[in-house]
């Protein structure tokens, strides 16, 4: 109750604060009047998101094509009128500190000198300016919901092993991750994302949960272009934490077990086998490498079914290990402190937070690296690496800013990696 209490609080503030911002910013009466019909807009956008949230239920994980849009837009007009908000109210900052000053020292308010500035010019021009700064989030929040939702990019990763198997030197790997089915609107979209796949024709298809949101019949419109999916060793997937269900009251209790059980099947009819705690090995040329899975495993309250032991029970210290964990914390609290050497994990969860800048080596930065140390991309420590998959999908925020949905390709190189 009390996160609910502190958004309304939050959000009443954020808007009178831009509204009378506005008043004072602009003196013409037609672009007055435009900013306060934009700024009306935006309270419109977040009051119907609220109500549809509330007459529906569950927005964030069934979310309709209507409901999409409301909450695009509400995240649009919040993120921007909050940074208009902190740039106006760095100006009101300065204002107010220099009437502290003049008042501790006890000196009239300044009068306007002819010729120069007045302090209402001043902050006219500081509010043009944070309009100005605004521009940028709100066009870039627009273009994410719109169409950078469904920019897929395939990137392509090459990893060296001293101790890969020579028959397997060049094996490339498909790496799909957070697929959300039930947040999708346009599967023509879905399918152009997904023909990326079988056009790298891969050695291994590798899926690393979460396929839908909460109901295992979400994946249903979208099984036939899924199953085209084929690598030319097979197909391979682990659970993710929204594949267990229970974020509805549809899928909790005993609902929760056989909406699990029809998720699986759908894997199975696709053509993908469920590595939960288990392993297969993949031979080649007669040597081999061990692929396992775990169960998710994440930090409360994400489920942490996972068991690396069971899952490489009956393997060899010396294999060369490929693992699918789809919470990259797994790798930090029991992959790495495990004796048993895992050369490459792959996992998916944080989205990036479907927003951030990643423009390397000048800036890589996500809302998402405040709560995951690894939130995308590579990661190595010593002779162990982990790739965290962007995400296929989306889920809260119908829209990608920044950080696109990703398409992994992921080649194994036998060699000394360069220092």
């Amino acid at each position: 109750m009390l996160p609910v209490i502190t958004f309304f609080v939050f959000w009443i503030a954020l808007e009178a604060y831009v509204f009378f911002a506005l008043r004072r910013t602009l003196t013409s009466s037609k672009t007055r009047i435009a900013a306060l019909i934009w700024w009306g807009f935006g309270l419109a956008a977040v009051a119907a998101s609220i109500i549809g949230a509330l007459a529906v239920g569950g927005p964030l994980v069934h979310a309709s094509p209507w409901q999409n849009g409301l909450i695009g837009l509400m995240f649009t007009f919040l993120i921007t009128k909050f940074i208009y908000a902190i740039a106006y109210g760095i100006g009101d900052g300065f204002r107010l500190l220099t009437r502290w000053r003049r008042w501790r020292a006890s000196s009239p308010p300044a009068q306007a000198v002819p010729g120069t500035t007045s302090p209402d010019s001043r902050r006219r021009f500081v509010g043009q300016l944070a309009m100005g700064i605004a521009a940028f989030p709100f066009a870039a929040f627009l273009h994410g919901v719109v169409r950078g939702r469904y920019q897929f990019e395939l990137r392509r990763v090459q990893l060296v092993f001293p101790d890969l198997p020579p028959a397997f030197d060049g094996l490339t790997i498909i790496q799909l991750s957070d697929f959300h089915a039930g947040s999708f609107d346009d599967p023509v979209a879905v399918a152009k994302g997904l023909d990326l796949v079988n056009q790298e024709n891969p050695d291994l298809v590798l899926f690393s949960g979460d396929l839908v949101n909460d109901r295992a019949e979400e994946i249903e419109p979208y099984k036939e272009m899924f199953g085209r999916l084929r690598g030319r060793m097979g197909q391979y997937a682990s659970l993710g934490n929204h594949d267990y269900g229970g974020y509805t009251n549809e899928t909790k209790g005993d609902n929760k077990v056989k909406n699990l059980n029809r998720l699986k099947e759908h894997h199975a009819d696709m053509g993908f086998t469920m590595l939960n705690n288990a392993h297969v090995r993949l031979e080649r040329d007669g040597q081999s490498i061990v692929l396992a899975g775990v169960e998710n495993w994440g930090h409360r309250p994400f489920p942490q079914k996972g068991d690396l032991d069971q899952a490489l029970a009956g393997t060899n210290q010396e294999d060369f290990v490929v693992l699918l964990s789809h919470d990259p914390t797994h790798w930090d609290e029991k992959v790495r402190p495990n004796d048993r050497r895992v050369d490459l994990t792959l996992s998916g969860h944080t989205h990036g937070a479907q927003m951030g800048v990643e423009a390397p080596p000048f800036i890589r930065w996500s809302p998402s690296s405040f709560v995951y140390p690894r939130w995308a991309g590579l990661y190595t420590e010593g002779k162990e690496n982990l790739y965290v998959n962007r995400g296929f999908g989306y889920i809260g925020f119908p829209g990608r800013v920044g950080i696109w949905p990703e398409v992994t390709r992921i080649e194994l190189v036998r060699g000394e990696p360069s220092a």
